[in-house]
């Protein structure tokens, strides 16, 4: 039996192509905002495209933000994909505007600091030893970006020998950036990992493994 998985629809991301992409791991996959059938999947993949504020939004009207929360205290696996990874985060500025965001993590979606925005094309990704994520991939391998906004400074800390550290994966585009972060069941890629080929397939399949 393969595993269920939901991409979580709230009005935002590439909902069919990422759906197609998690189908070639092998798993059953439904593209839905229903709160029961996203709270019992064995994985939750949240996309998402456009504006921090707006995905916000749309994420908090069919109670997105408790989902990701309450399936992350019990350990259940979510993945976040591009404004799907950046809405995690605490907060994002945008236009001089501040959004709060699901605040799984400190830290702040900020304009790119890059002499070409946005970011888009294929890049390499700098994953750190031991990664689940990134498991079989070479380290020249590349993804591919569609972004103009990104984290720039990685600032959770870990003061317990009991708790392993979020692995956190950076890739470079005038300046460096957080590509993806592996934290226990929570998952997130910058790059779009439903658009990068054998490489993203490879990742997907890494995820789906997991669940």
């Amino acid at each position: 039996m393969g595993k269920n998985v939901v991409v979580l629809d709230y009005g935002s991301g590439n909902l069919r192509s990422a759906q197609r992409a998690v189908e070639r791991t092998g798993a059953n996959v439904t593209v839905t905002s229903d709160y029961r059938a996203a709270m019992d999947a064995d994985g939750l993949l949240v996309p998402g495209v456009g504006a921090f504020e707006a995905c916000m939004r749309g994420l908090k009207g069919v109670r997105g933000d408790w989902i990701i929360d309450r399936r992350l205290s019990g350990g259940r696996p979510v993945l976040g994909i591009c404004v799907g990874m950046q809405i995690l985060f605490e907060k994002g500025v945008e236009h001089g505007v501040e959004t709060p965001g699901c605040d799984e993590w400190p830290g702040t979606v900020e304009p790119l600091d890059a002499p070409v925005v946005p970011h888009m094309g294929w890049n390499t990704v700098d994953a750190p030893e031991g990664s689940r994520m990134f498991a079989g991939l070479d380290a020249d391998t590349r993804f591919y970006f569609v972004h103009s906004y990104g984290v720039r400074h990685w600032d959770m800390e870990i003061h317990s020998a009991r708790i392993d550290p979020p692995m956190v994966t950076w890739a470079t585009h005038g300046q460096p950036f957080v590509a993806a972060v592996e934290n226990g069941p929570l998952w997130a890629t910058q790059f779009h990992p439903e658009k990068s080929g054998d490489a993203g397939a490879a990742l997907l399949t890494n995820w789906v493994n997991t669940l």
